[in-house]
C-alpha cells in the first residue's frame, strides 16, 4: 500500500472539466492544440468551437445529463465534440470505432442517447444501428461527411458555425456525471462506465503532470485512440492540462502510420512523447522501416493496455535510447494507477503505486497476501468511476467501499514494485501451483522466431490442467514445438513450460490490443 498524497488541490465543488481546460489555456490562443491529417486547431479556435458546439447542442433541446453518443475517428472534431458536450452539461458517451452495428444498437439503447456525433466514414454503421435499436435518436451530427446527408442529418462544420458561442458553461459539480466510456470487453459484454467531471482532473494532475511530468513544450501522440480511457488521458486531458500540443491520427496505428508521425510527416511536427502498447511496440521493432534513433525526437515513451515484457522494453531502449515507462490503468479508474517512472524503470514489473493511489493485494479469503505471492489487485484513488450504468450487480462486485477490484493478479516485490501475474480469471493451477499465463508468454516471445504468444489452460488425458500456447511466428522465421518447449524449460520452473503448442497466424484481441484469451478457451472447448 502507498499512502503518499501529493500536494494536489481538489477541484472546487462547482466544476466543469471542459471549462477548466479552456481556462488553463486562455493565454495560449495562437498555439497549436491539436494537429490532425487535415489541419491545425489552435487553443483559441478550440475554445470558440467548443462553446459553439455547446450552444448548438442546447439549441437542439438536449437537457442536462442526457447522453450523446460520440462515435468519431481521432480528428480535430473529436475534442470539439467531447468538450462541447461536457461544457453544455451533457454526457458524451465515447465509443469504440471498430465495433459492429449490433454493438452500437446496444449502446444506443443502454445509454438512451438523445443525439449522435459521428464521423462520415462511420455513418453507415450508426444508421444500421438506429434501425435495429429499440430507441429513437433525435439528431445525428456528421463530421466530415463522405456522401450527401439525409435531411435528418446535420453536417458538423455548418452546425458549429450556425451558433453563437455559449456565454457560460453548465453549472456542473465535480461529482456530477461528466462522460461515459464502455469497458473494452476483454472478458464479456461492454459495460457503460460513468465518470465524473473531477475524474479526468485527478488523472491529469496525479499521473500526466505528477509522474510523467509532461510540460507545455511537449508534442504528444497516442496510438491508443481517444475513445479509450488510456487514449483520452494521453491525447486530451493530459496535454491540455499542461498546454502541450497533440497529434491526432484517424487511421489505424500500424507501424508505418506511427513512423510517419514520428518523422514529422503530419504538420511538420515531431512528437516528443509517444503513448503505445506492447503489441504495437513488438510490431514496430520487427518492421523493416523502423526509424533510426537520430531520426526521432522522442524523450518519453509510455505503455499500457497489457503488461510489457522485459525483453521488449530492453530492445526498444537499446535502439532508441529511451525507456518505455510501463503502467497499468483501467476504464474503471480512468487511467494509470500503478507505474514505472521516467527516472526509475524496472523492466519486468509494472512499477510502483502512483502517488495519490493506494494498492492492496488480497487473497481468496479477502485478506492481504505476503510479498512474493500473487493476490487480487485492489485500488483506492480519486478517479474511480461512479458506477456501471444499469448494472447494479457488477457495480457492487467491482466498486467495494472506496476500493476498486481490478480483476488482475499481481505480486508485490521486495522493493515495493509490482509484477503482473495475469487476469484473475486467466490464472492457471498446474500440479497444484499457480502459473501465470503472462510469465510463460513473456518467455516465449524472447525466442528470436516468436512475435506473439497467448497461453491458456487445457485439460490433458487425465483431466488435469496443463498449459497450452498459441504462437505467432515472425515473418520468414521458423521453429518447432520441441524447440520452444526446451527454450521455456531452460528459463522457467519445469512445471511452467507449455505442454501443448499450436502455431497460428494471429491472435484474437480487443481494439486496445489486449489478447482475448477467453476466445481461445472457447475455441479449445469446441474441439
Amino acid at each position: 500500500m502507498d499512502t503518499t498524497t501529493p500536494a494536489v488541490a481538489a477541484p472546487p465543488a462547482r466544476f466543469n472539466f471542459a471549462q477548466h481546460l479552456l481556462e488553463l489555456n486562455a493565454g495560449r490562443a495562437s498555439k497549436a492544440a491539436f494537429i490532425d491529417d487535415v489541419g491545425t486547431l489552435s487553443f483559441g479556435e478550440l475554445a470558440l468551437r467548443v462553446r459553439r458546439m455547446a450552444a448548438g447542442l442546447r439549441a437542439l433541446g438536449l437537457k442536462r445529463e442526457e447522453r450523446v453518443l460520440l462515435l468519431m475517428q481521432d480528428t480535430n472534431d473529436w475534442p470539439v465534440s467531447f468538450l462541447g458536450a461536457m461544457y453544455a452539461g451533457l454526457v458524451p458517451v465515447a465509443v469504440n470505432t471498430l465495433l459492429t452495428a449490433d454493438d452500437y444498437a446496444y449502446m444506443l439503447e443502454n445509454a438512451r442517447a438523445q443525439a449522435v456525433l459521428v464521423s462520415g466514414a462511420l455513418l453507415p454503421a450508426v444508421t444500421a444501428a438506429m434501425t435495429r435499436a429499440d430507441h429513437e435518436v433525435q439528431k445525428v451530427i456528421v463530421s466530415r461527411p463522405v456522401a450527401p446527408l439525409h435531411p435528418a442529418e446535420i453536417e458538423l462544420e455548418a452546425f458549429v458555425q450556425a451558433h453563437e458561442p455559449a456565454a457560460r458553461p453548465a453549472a456542473t459539480g465535480a461529482d456530477d456525471p461528466g462522460f461515459w466510456l464502455y469497458s473494452s470487453g476483454s472478458t464479456g459484454r461492454p459495460k457503460g462506465t460513468a465518470h465524473s467531471h473531477a475524474n479526468p482532473y485527478w488523472t491529469a494532475e496525479l499521473y500526466g503532470r505528477g509522474v510523467l511530468q509532461l510540460n507545455e513544450a511537449d508534442v504528444c501522440f497516442s496510438a491508443a485512440k481517444l475513445f479509450f480511457a488510456y487514449g483520452l488521458g494521453n491525447g486530451l486531458s493530459f496535454p491540455m492540462t499542461v498546454g502541450a500540443t497533440t497529434i491526432l491520427m484517424a487511421e489505424r496505428p500500424t507501424p508505418q502510420a506511427t513512423f510517419k508521425r514520428w518523422l514529422g510527416g503530419v504538420g511538420g511536427v515531431q512528437p516528443t512523447v509517444f503513448f503505445g502498447a506492447p503489441t504495437g511496440f513488438a510490431g514496430m521493432l520487427a518492421n523493416a522501416q523502423l526509424p533510426a534513433r537520430e531520426q526521432v525526437a522522442l524523450r518519453l515513451v509510455s505503455s499500457a493496455g497489457e503488461a510489457l515484457p522485459a525483453e521488449l522494453g530492453e530492445r526498444f531502449k537499446r535502439h532508441f535510447g529511451v525507456d518505455i515507462v510501463d503502467g497499468i490503468g483501467s476504464t474503471e479508474m480512468l487511467h494509470i494507477f500503478l507505474s514505472n517512472r521516467p527516472d526509475r524503470v524496472r523492466y519486468g514489473t509494472t512499477g510502483w503505486p502512483v502517488p495519490g493511489y493506494e494498492i492492496e493485494l488480497r487473497g481468496e479469503a479477502g485478506g492481504p497476501v505476503p510479498d512474493g505471492e500473487p493476490g487480487d489487485l485492489y485500488i483506492h484513488g480519486p478517479s474511480a468511476a461512479m458506477m456501471y450504468w444499469g448494472n447494479r450487480a457488477k457495480t457492487r462486485e467491482t466498486f467495494q467501499g472506496g476500493w476498486t477490484k481490478s480483476g488482475d493478479k499481481y505480486v508485490r516485490n521486495e522493493d515495493g514494485s509490482y509484477t503482473y501475474s495475469g487476469r484473475s480469471d486467466d490464472m492457471l493451477k498446474v500440479s497444484g501451483i499457480y502459473v501465470s499465463p503472462f510469465e510463460v508468454e513473456a518467455t516465449l516471445v524472447q525466442h528470436p522466431a516468436v512475435l506473439e504468444a497467448a497461453v491458456i489452460g487445457k485439460e490433458d488425458a487425465d483431466g488435469l490442467t496443463k498449459t497450452k500456447a498459441f504462437v505467432v511466428l515472425k515473418s520468414g522465421e521458423t521453429t518447432d514445438e520441441a524447440a520452444l518447449k526446451a527454450f521455456v524449460k531452460d528459463r522457467l520452473a519445469p512445471y511452467k513450460y507449455p505442454r501443448f503448442i499450436e502455431f497460428v497466424p494471429d491472435l484474437p484481441k480487443t481494439a486496445t490490443g489486449k489478447i482475448q484469451r477467453f476466445k481461445l478457451r472457447e475455441l479449445e472447448a469446441r474441439r
